[in-house]
């Protein structure tokens, strides 16, 4: 198989997370589609990026799937940078390749299929987005096969889908955040997304809180940054033992969060029920 992870981290920011965890998120998602593919062809493209030539709709046709990281961008605004993912998502959609989306990414179909997205004022999901329940349309999608009808996923991020588009249906949701989960059929493409982070680890979170600490500080959801290094710490040490019951007793924590297998869920189901017959179809 190949996958097509496309980045829509501006520079500097991905140098920022590669200082904080050692890889740019679409070096994270390319890290695990290895675990999950083995042998698949994996590139990473940079479509945000000033002067980047991104690959056209005849180009990404020859791929299998397409992947969206997160990113700090701000879809509601008219900046390049999102000008110019939005319109790389809109050939994605016109090649008819399988795509997936995680936060950002989700957040960029929305906007290339026409739907909206607004920040999310004094709210948060920071570290984890907790109690996500799939609709009555996700309690059967493929995307959300074996999550239990209330899970939690990792989560950090500050704006949110505010409508969705026309053809697009919602999985799941929470208290906090309505569409955590969607299907999104545009065009020729079809796209699975989610507002939450599948492909991430605990160590990421704990680095993510980190690097947000004075948001978290000066939307209350801290004292200090004393306050945030504990939590941070609390997270980090459960990713280097998984097996500490207390850690995740104090952190309200399940496997649903802390094995990896089982939080790479959606991820793994697009592989198999969306890109495999896919990709069978079109090379039938």
């Amino acid at each position: 198989m190949s996958f097509l992870v496309a980045e829509s981290e501006p520079p500097d920011a991905r140098a920022h997370r590669r200082d904080s965890v050692g890889r740019s998120s679409g070096e994270t998602y390319a890290a695990l589609l290895e675990t999950i593919a083995p042998g698949a062809t994996i590139t990473r493209i940079t479509p945000a990026d000033d002067g980047a030539t991104p690959p056209g709709i005849a180009e990404i046709a020859e791929y299998d799937a397409v992947f969206l990281t997160g990113s700090p961008l701000h879809l509601y605004d008219d900046s390049p940078e999102c000008r110019r993912i939005i319109a790389f998502m809109r050939d994605v959609f016109g090649a008819g390749v399988p795509s997936f989306g995680s936060c950002a990414g989700l957040q960029v179909a929305v906007v290339a299929a026409g739907g909206r997205v607004r920040a999310m004022g004094e709210r948060r999901e920071a570290g984890f987005a907790r109690r996500i329940a799939p609709t009555t349309a996700g309690r059967d999608h493929p995307l959300l096969h074996g999550r239990p009808p209330a899970y939690d996923a990792p989560a950090i991020h500050t704006d949110e889908v505010a409508e969705l588009p026309a053809g697009a249906t919602l999985l799941a949701g929470n208290a906090v955040t309505a569409v955590q989960a969607a299907e999104i059929c545009h065009g020729d493409g079809v796209f699975w997304g989610v507002q939450y982070h599948p492909e991430i680890d605990l160590g990421e979170v704990a680095a993510a809180l980190r690097r947000q600490a004075d948001d978290l500080i000066e939307h209350r959801l801290a004292r200090d940054e004393v306050d945030v290094a504990a939590q941070a710490e609390l997270v980090e040490t459960l990713h280097a033992a998984p097996e500490r019951r207390d850690l995740a007793w104090r952190l309200g924590l399940d496997s649903q969060v802390i094995d990896a297998a089982t939080r790479s869920t959606e991820i793994r189901n697009f592989i198999e029920r969306l890109v495999l017959p896919t990709r069978a179809r079109r090379r039938g």
